[in-house]
């Protein structure tokens, strides 16, 4: 069992959608869920840490049947530019939705860390249809905590995480 909720739930969904004999481009560096999908037998290459606000290089060069971007187009100024530019046909997206009680996340000591965009559902709807994505299917879960509070509690309710698949429309 993996530690974290959203593991679980993100490689079912790519059980369910991805075969095994595809390749996957996965945006950010190495992480540990590329490594669960590789020791669930995927062939997953990582891009190399590069800024990709600023150099699309390995997305524009990647010949990937699927793109993997997990929790990383919120910390993107502009990620329609990224989603234009995917050359594969099959993208697999999850970000964290916006939540009326609690602020966007922001890194207390790591300065890059950081989200500039927490999407509602409709947002991330409208910016994949915009560049040229169809949604085949999506899931939300929750992400509880096991702290004591007001918003602890609403964690257990409202849905934190939004994962699509999608296909290019050409």
């Amino acid at each position: 069992m993996y530690p974290k909720k959203r593991y679980q739930n993100t490689l079912k969904f790519f059980k369910k959608h991805v075969s095994l004999d595809e390749k996957i481009l996965d945006l950010g560096i190495e992480n540990p869920f590329s490594r669960i999908l590789r020791q669930n037998g995927y062939y997953v290459e990582n891009t190399k840490g590069e800024d990709l606000d600023e150099n699309l290089s390995s997305i524009i060069s990647s010949n990937a049947n699927v793109v993997s971007a997990l929790e990383i187009i919120e910390h993107l100024l502009s990620p329609y530019v990224l989603l234009k530019k995917i050359k594969a046909q099959t993208l697999i997206a999850s970000v964290p939705l916006k939540l009326w009680f609690s602020n966007a996340y922001r890194s207390k000591t790591d300065p890059r860390d950081r989200h500039y965009h927490e999407f509602e559902e409709w947002q991330f709807n409208w910016l994949l249809e915009k560049t040229g994505w169809k949604i085949i299917a999506k899931e939300k879960w929750t992400n509880p905590s096991r702290k004591i509070g007001f918003r602890p509690i609403l964690r257990n309710f409202y849905p934190r995480y939004y994962i699509i698949y999608a296909k290019k429309m050409n």
